[in-house]
């Protein structure tokens, strides 16, 4: 893919998270002061985002996504009868230290329960999201290389094809020990509380 293209798609995926945030906040009746409170975002980068003129990254989908208690693949996927998810050719999120590229695989449902990611850690990263908001459960496998992982103060090690459950709404962050990219497909699930 050239650069053109690849500006081409960061474009129109800014204008499809503009535009679906913008239906959910008026669905819901919120004005921008009120997003940017539940958010922690300011109003001043939402409305930069509602208007697709900035390319939020990973760490402000998630603070807009546990704001407003849903996936972050109701803001990245579009809606199609068929899809066929390919590596590298849907959205992309790049996490704000470069570490962690997220591209959701598909969406259930308009603002649904579960949540498929392909996440690529670059060599000798980490990636450090936080905690979720209440009830999300994390379905973490190693498809490539391995990946060290700490949940609250505890630390798992994994490897090619290791899988781990756990709750997201704790503190946690993900490290490529490793001199060679890991690739991770996460299932997400939300529940309806």
């Amino acid at each position: 893919m050239n650069s053109k293209d690849n500006g081409n798609q960061v474009e129109k995926l800014a204008k499809q998270v503009g535009e679906t945030l913008r239906r959910i906040r008026q669905e819901r009746g919120m004005s921008l002061q009120e997003l940017a409170t539940i958010t922690e975002v300011s109003k001043l980068t939402l409305g930069n985002i509602e208007r697709g003129e900035a390319n939020p990254s990973l760490s402000v989908i998630w603070k807009i996504a546990n704001g407003l208690r849903f996936p972050i693949s109701a803001l990245l996927n579009e809606k199609q009868e068929v899809v066929v998810s390919r590596k590298n050719r849907g959205n992309k999120v790049v996490s704000a230290n470069e570490s962690c590229t997220l591209e959701p695989i598909f969406d259930s449902t308009n603002y649904g329960s579960l949540e498929i990611h392909r996440a690529f850690l670059k060599p000798n990263s980490e990636y450090s999201p936080g905690a979720h908001q209440a009830g999300v459960i994390e379905y973490v496998t190693v498809m490539k290389g391995e990946l060290k992982i700490k949940i609250q103060d505890d630390y798992y090690h994994l490897y090619e094809y290791d899988s781990i459950k756990f709750n997201g709404d704790r503190v946690h962050a993900y490290m490529n020990p490793t001199d060679f990219e890991t690739v991770l497909h996460f299932v997400m699930t939300y529940s309806n509380s």
